[in-house]
């Protein structure tokens, strides 16, 4: 009888023990999920306080060519980055370069490949796109192509009426201005350079486009992008080959540049410089650089 007591009180002590471990137990468990559910709710504080808006200026100076791409390109990423103000200075290819080197803007924009001493003096140039240099006729005139021969003996005085050619009347040569990409360009490919006899020399794309519509007898030249849609021009087939689209991509239309961002190699660009060259020269870009005229160089 003694010995049922005694076992009794044993089974009880140990029935009393592995109830006080299963509370402890569950409140260890408890404890757990309440600081797992903290470590969560602090994860997601950090995420959202490292979330910036990108803000600030960037200023692009340069390429007059460059007008409707670098026009199409700031405008979209303004309105996906409403904190960023993006201008652009038409001062041509040389004065961007020289804008760049001094300082004076954060992207240069030059429809030229740089020169030996530009980059000694730490500047860089990103391709955006390749663009044609479309040579333009007045629409009355019944010229329609031209080997890159002929023309660099029209543009250099050797060719000087448009009746060698089958046409008629004196031929006015419209170029461009010292320092233009275009006019760089140009006379690299066809080896005229420092050797054209211009009737006018003018600043700007456009202006170079509204002389020749005005002039029957006028043959000049300008970026295919600019050129497209304008009506009082014929723009030219080159040894046959029209200047587009797919033959600047080819490179069977041979008179063609590149678009140029330009940068030093010293100097970082601010945030929202950055965000805009990374973005511009991304694949993202590339189909808005279409519509734009020229052709993408990311696809």
């Amino acid at each position: 009888m003694k010995l049922k007591k005694i076992l009794s009180m044993f089974l009880a002590v140990a029935l009393l023990g592995a109830g006080l471990a299963g509370c402890s137990s569950s409140d260890n468990s408890g404890g757990s999920t309440s600081n797992s559910s903290n470590s969560s709710t602090s994860d997601s504080s950090a995420s959202d306080s490292g979330t910036t808006t990108l803000s600030g200026s960037v200023s692009t100076n340069g390429s007059t060519s460059m007008e409707e791409v670098i026009g199409i390109l700031s405008e979209q990423f303004m309105l996906d980055n409403t904190g960023v103000n993006i201008t652009y200075d038409a001062t041509g290819s040389g004065t961007g370069i020289e804008a760049v080197s001094n300082g004076t803007c954060d992207i240069g924009l030059s429809s030229r490949d740089l020169k030996d001493e530009e980059v000694e003096n730490g500047l860089e140039a990103t391709t955006l796109a390749l663009d044609g240099i479309a040579i333009i006729v007045n629409e009355n005139s019944s010229v329609t192509d031209l080997t890159v021969e002929q023309i660099a003996d029209i543009f250099t005085g050797v060719i000087t009426d448009w009746s060698e050619l089958g046409g008629s009347g004196e031929i006015a040569c419209i170029g461009r201005e010292a320092g233009s990409g275009t006019r760089d360009g140009f006379e690299s490919i066809t080896g005229t350079t420092d050797s054209c006899v211009l009737a006018q020399e003018l600043t700007s794309t456009g202006a170079v486009i509204a002389a020749v519509q005005s002039s029957e007898n006028a043959i000049g030249y300008a970026s295919f992008s600019a050129v497209e849609g304008q009506e009082g021009i014929t723009v030219l087939t080159v040894g046959g080959v029209a200047c587009s689209e797919d033959t600047i991509a080819d490179g069977s239309y041979v008179i063609q540049r590149p678009f140029n961002l330009v940068t030093r190699t010293d100097t970082a660009l601010s945030d929202a410089a950055q965000a805009f060259f990374d973005w511009a020269t991304s694949s993202d870009a590339a189909e808005l650089i279409s519509s734009a005229g020229v052709v993408p160089v990311a696809g």
